[in-house]
């Protein structure tokens, strides 16, 4: 938990977000959805291009984009060369990646107190 000064606590990205993904060949696209408006500017703050490539290191992205959808507050990634080949090509159990978005939906973030009651799941009573 953040100090009292800020006002933040620190939740997983999946309390404020659902996600999914697609695929094309070696790209993953993994869609990042917040639970409510109120909360796509926190997303937007924190769940960036290079905080991403960071999270996602180890499948070493070639590069990693990231595209605002305000309307619907959504972000949408897409990541090069992360799926091993694709499809046709990876030896690993996940081709197509679709488990790439809970990875993505683990990331932890600082969520204003303000906002708390808009996030998915139990209450937070740690502040």
């Amino acid at each position: 938990m953040s100090s009292a000064v800020t006002s933040t606590f620190t939740v997983p990205l999946y309390r404020a977000a659902h996600g999914r993904t697609g695929d094309k060949g070696d790209r993953s696209n993994i869609s990042v959805i917040a639970w409510h408006p109120d909360l796509y500017p926190v997303l937007l703050a924190q769940v960036t291009e290079a905080v991403v490539a960071r999270h996602f290191a180890h499948r070493r992205p070639s590069r990693v984009q990231r595209f605002e959808l305000p309307l619907l507050a959504a972000l949408n990634f897409v990541l090069d060369d992360v799926l091993d080949g694709g499809v046709n090509d990876a030896l690993n159990l996940d081709t197509h990646g679709k488990a790439l978005s809970f990875w993505l939906l683990d990331l932890p973030i600082e969520v204003p107190v303000s906002l708390a009651a808009l996030l998915a799941g139990p209450a937070p009573t740690d502040f």
